[in-house]
């Protein structure tokens, strides 16, 4: 094949096999791909073309349409990458056949920049020295079927001597050989089907092994029985099987040097395998295939194995962050009720602050519940006589138990007969939000510590409004969010407090710019121009008012309108999902929704046409008329109420407690049951049936009742139980038992040391995991061996032993 700067300019990105491969991929139609693509072009969001262009891409639902956004942006990324690498080598003039082919058929980033690496160095490589030296016929003629005699005879023809450059000689027949077997060697090494037979078999028979790194000066033993990475000392799992959380620990513990990391690998059985896939005649191409693998394609693969491994593990510890900050933000609000927020502390007293209805700041004081508790008995009763308090939301910090004993006491001898009542409210992130500038703004008058308390009300009246003001990955409720790229976890977290924001709408007038901003087609600065107006102008009346609001044009309107509620509007329309373009045919069934009667069929279709709107639209119309306003977060569990309290010292092993997941992890969930201490339910604890992935059983806001079956009154740790036969095994956990080796005693080679995997800190190039090859061959995550979460994570305090 000859390659001509036309033939090379000439090539582009094919977006339609792009689509085809997605659809593909998610099983739909390559029209419905092209729909989302299309519109994502013109500038709409995500949730305006899922909520509002149902038509359009036939009813993908929102995880849909953002699959399609994600992988057609990551596959055009790989396919314009492809061409740059492509052009690069040919601009050097070093572009040949099987180059053009490896680069094509490239499946990932990794393989393309494996490919691309040699041409970037200054450094030529061993075969690209030999196709100077024009020794490439050579290499063919050992790859045709030609004995040893021959190719011996036939290399005596290359040796020459170069007057201009000394670099270019070839000097003996041996060195015309080698020349030519590095040539192969790296034509055996770019071969797309090789890379992927030898990732699968290494995927396979290949395991991942860790040892403990004890530090100069100290005694083995007491290294390891000290270290967090004790159940890694002397490790052994299959490739295959390894979770996970499991990478991210080892990648952590690797970057520490409290591990050193090993993939072994059957780098024999791989020789093998490349050599039964060609004819072999003579004894110099076997030696270049097995140098080709072992110099060069097995390194590149184990590289790319960790890099995958890590990848995944990345994915993974990002999915389990945002589904359980999905959770934490759809958990149901206390409407209308006015709320004493207490954030509690000991030797600087404990913050209280009472906040109206609307979350309005009414007053504040401050208790030594310890210290002076007579005094603090009094002002929290006064409080909440004064400022008509319903609810008490008592952060669960250092001195929670005492406060809440103490408000438990003043409800049940003041307020026994009234609807009085508190909770706990998890305190995560209330000091990042207390010192940040969004808190300076809101309450430049008040101390940091007001602020605080102010908060613990909020969060609990509206968690929705108030978390969004704080950084998610302040919120505490990950996985080794240190530990994951950074880039991608901010990213993805920024998309799910979004997705959240605009499936429950934002009330205009009293929403922050720091939930604004959250809104479909608005960024910071809109938000804060919306903000300033209504602080100018009052009280937004109608989302036709919008458009006066400088910077806020045509379609950003079109893009927010809808999200955006006014309750204060005189048009019943501007308060519901209802789109401003489509008010027209709303107030057509509007009389018919609200006698309670069917729209009739054929009116729907006059209209449809009238219109120019689809017939799932105008049902969605219909649907938001008959319930407008609706909020989905009530369909979520409710914060726990209490009027007494329970102390550690009050549980027994066999008692049955109602709590609330806090946090779920890979090897189970942390429940808050209103103590101070985190009770722990392990993940073969959940139910009565094998759950390999505790977030198909339970999400973190689900209130369950749990039955205690095990206490560590040393250690202060609580085990629970969802099973039914909890109570005929109390005392056992499933707690501290290590994962499995490998144990085979198999040979390997080990082919990668530390510091040859990417660390998650590292910058690898988008898109750097193929779904098709992953896929493929690894087996499913099921538990390998038993869990118990004792590797490095953010709550090893709770679990170690």
């Amino acid at each position: 094949m000859e390659f001509t700067q036309e033939s090379i300019d000439a090539l582009v990105v094919n977006e339609v096999e792009i689509m085809k491969r997605i659809a593909d991929e998610l099983n739909i139609r390559v029209s419905q791909v092209s729909a989302v693509i299309s519109l994502v072009n013109e500038g709409c969001t995500i949730p305006f073309i899922s909520r509002y262009r149902k038509e359009k891409h036939d009813n993908l639902n929102e995880v849909q349409v953002t699959d399609c956004d994600h992988l057609f942006k990551s596959y055009k990324n790989l396919e314009e990458r492809r061409l740059e690498i492509v052009r690069g080598i040919f601009g050097q003039g070093k572009l040949t056949e099987s180059l053009y082919n490896a680069a094509m058929n490239a499946k990932t980033l990794t393989e393309l920049e494996d490919l691309w690496a040699p041409f970037k160095k200054k450094k030529k490589t061993r075969g690209m020295v030999a196709a100077e030296k024009g020794l490439e016929p050579l290499a063919d003629f050992i790859i045709a079927e030609n004995d040893d005699a021959a190719v011996e005879a036939e290399a005596e023809k290359y040796i020459k001597t170069d007057n201009e450059d000394a670099a270019l000689n070839v000097e003996t027949a041996k060195d015309a050989i080698d020349g030519a077997k590095d040539i192969i060697a790296e034509r055996t090494s770019q071969d797309t089907d090789n890379r992927a037979a030898v990732h699968d078999l290494y995927m396979s028979a290949g395991t991942i092994q860790t040892k403990g790194i004890v530090p100069e000066g100290q005694d083995a033993t007491v290294a390891e029985n000290t270290s967090t990475y004790k159940m890694y000392w002397d490790y052994s799992e299959p490739l295959n099987q390894v979770k996970p959380h499991r990478i991210l620990a080892i990648n952590r513990a690797e970057r520490e040097n409290a591990l050193s990391v090993t993939i072994d690998v059957p780098v024999d059985d791989a020789v093998a395998m490349l050599q039964k896939r060609v004819k072999i005649s003579n004894k110099y191409h076997s030696e270049a295939i097995e140098d080709g693998l072992v110099r060069l394609l097995s390194p590149a693969v184990v590289r790319e194995i960790r890099s995958d491994e890590t990848d995944e593990a990345d994915d993974h510890g990002i999915g389990i962050f945002s589904e359980n900050l999905k959770n934490l933000l759809m958990t149901q609000p206390i409407k209308g009720s006015r709320v004493l927020g207490i954030d509690p502390g000991i030797r600087t007293g404990t913050k209280c602050a009472a906040l109206d209805e609307t979350g309005k700041y009414l007053g504040y004081f401050k208790i030594f519940q310890v210290q002076q508790a007579d005094e603090a008995y009094n002002l929290l009763n006064e409080a909440i006589d004064k400022y008509d308090i319903q609810v008490v939301a008592v952060g669960n910090g250092t001195g929670s138990p005492e406060v809440q004993a103490l408000v438990s006491k003043v409800i049940s001898e003041n307020y026994a007969d009234s609807d009085v009542k508190y909770t706990v409210v998890d305190e995560s992130g209330a000091s990042v939000y207390s010192a940040s500038p969004v808190a300076t703004e809101e309450f430049p008058e008040l101390d940091l510590t007001i602020r605080g308390a102010i908060s613990m009300g909020r969060r609990l009246q509206d968690p929705l409004a108030e978390l969004v003001k704080i950084d998610p990955k302040a919120i505490g409720v990950g996985l080794y969010q240190h530990d994951v790229n950074q880039k991608k976890l901010a990213e993805q977290l920024d998309e799910v407090v979004g997705r959240v924001v605009n499936q429950v709408g934002v009330n205009l007038n009293t929403a922050s710019y720091m939930l604004l901003k959250y809104v479909s087609g608005i960024n910071m600065s809109t938000a804060k121009k919306i903000v300033a107006y209504r602080d100018q102008n009052g009280k937004i009346t109608s989302r036709e008012e919008l458009k006066k609001v400088p910077g806020l044009g045509p379609k950003a309107f079109e893009q927010c309108a809808g999200f955006l509620k006014i309750a204060e509007s005189s048009d019943p329309l501007d308060n519901t999902w209802v789109h401003p373009e489509n008010y027209e045919v709303a107030r057509e069934v509007l009389s018919y929704v609200r006698e309670g009667k069917q729209v009739p069929a054929d009116l729907k279709k006059t209209l449809c046409e009238k219109y120019n709107v689809g017939e799932t639209t105008l049902n969605d119309i219909i649907e938001e008329l008959g319930k407008p306003n609706r909020d989905p977060r009530d369909g979520y569990p409710a914060p726990i109420m209490q009027k007494g309290v329970v102390k550690f010292e009050d549980l027994t092993v066999g008692m049955k407690v109602t709590g609330k997941i806090k946090n779920v992890v890979d090897f189970g969930a942390f429940v808050d049951i209103g103590l101070h201490e985190t009770a722990l339910i392990h993940v073969s604890e959940l139910s009565d049936s094998f759950v390999s992935d505790p977030m198909d059983v339970i999400k973190v806001g689900d209130v369950k009742e749990f039955t205690i079956i095990a206490l560590d009154k040393d250690r202060m740790r609580i085990s629970l139980s969802l099973k039914s036969d909890a109570h005929t095994r109390l005392g056992q956990t499933n707690e501290g038992k290590k994962p499995a080796g490998d144990g085979t005693g198999k040979k390997r080679v080990v082919v990668v040391k530390k510091g040859s995997g990417a660390s998650s800190g590292d910058k690898k190039p988008a898109f750097a995991n193929d779904r098709s090859r992953n896929g493929g061959n690894r087996a499913g995550r099921e538990n390998f061996g038993s869990d118990d979460g004792m590797s490095y994570n953010p709550f090893a305090a709770l679990l170690k032993k």
